[in-house]
């Protein structure tokens, strides 16, 4: 007499025909949590239904292992293991085809997320159109003749810059008169010396004193003695 469908017995019966591989009493009830069963009463259906002859068990010491009854599958022969053999790897063919039509779907989404939407596009074409106009006010200005820079604020600017360069040289003809008294009578390499120091030219560092002369107006420029 078969067990009713819902009962531990048919549950358990159930479960062991579709894994078809051995099983132990804890492998049972951990996949059949689900259902609420003890695992006594696991081990009780197992037992009931391996008495039986619905399923086969086999003793490993003290561990009982059940599997499903073999007779009751069909056995394919070698003709129909090819052909399944064939469907698998067409299967898995399409199983690839597959994968990459959604990996090209996934790359189209995620190109099509990194676009601005209609309603930022708006937003982007205001914002460029108000710095365009105000490119333009500053351009027609320039083109006017207008003076950005006030004389006296450029005359003053050029004074300051001026008054730099000329302690700037002054420094420099200072350091050079000192240096040359320290080293013209010593032993030492002068440039291994100057390393030791940690002493710096300007071109050591890419600084010209003469490319920034050359910003002040040919006849505003200070003579040496200045």
């Amino acid at each position: 007499m078969a067990p009713k469908s819902d009962s531990a017995e048919a549950i358990v019966l159930n479960f062991v025909n579709e894994q078809n591989r051995p099983l132990n009493a804890q492998n049972v009830a951990d996949a059949l949590q689900k259902f609420n069963l003890k695992k006594a009463a696991i081990q009780k259906a197992l037992d009931n239904l391996a008495d039986g002859g619905r399923i086969s068990f086999k003793e490993y010491g003290k561990q009982k292992i059940y599997v499903a009854r073999q007779d009751q599958f069909d056995i394919p022969n070698n003709e129909e293991l090819n052909q399944m053999k064939e469907q698998n790897a067409n299967l898995q063919k399409q199983l690839e085809h597959q994968k990459k039509a959604i990996s090209e779907v996934e790359t189209e989404i995620k190109s099509l997320q990194s676009n601005l939407t209609l309603e930022q596009i708006c937003e982007k074409e205001v914002d460029l159109r108000m710095e365009v106009q105000e490119l333009e006010n500053k351009l027609n200005k320039l083109r006017g003749g207008v003076t950005l820079v006030r004389p006296e604020e450029r005359e003053a600017v050029e004074r300051m810059l001026s008054e730099k360069l000329s302690q700037w040289r002054k420094r420099k003809r200072m350091f050079r008169d000192l240096w040359d008294t320290l080293t013209e009578n010593s032993p030492r390499d002068p440039k291994e010396f100057k390393e030791e120091l940690g002493i710096e030219y300007d071109e050591d560092v890419g600084v010209n004193l003469q490319s920034y002369s050359d910003l002040i107006p040919q006849g505003k420029k200070r003579t040496r003695g200045q």
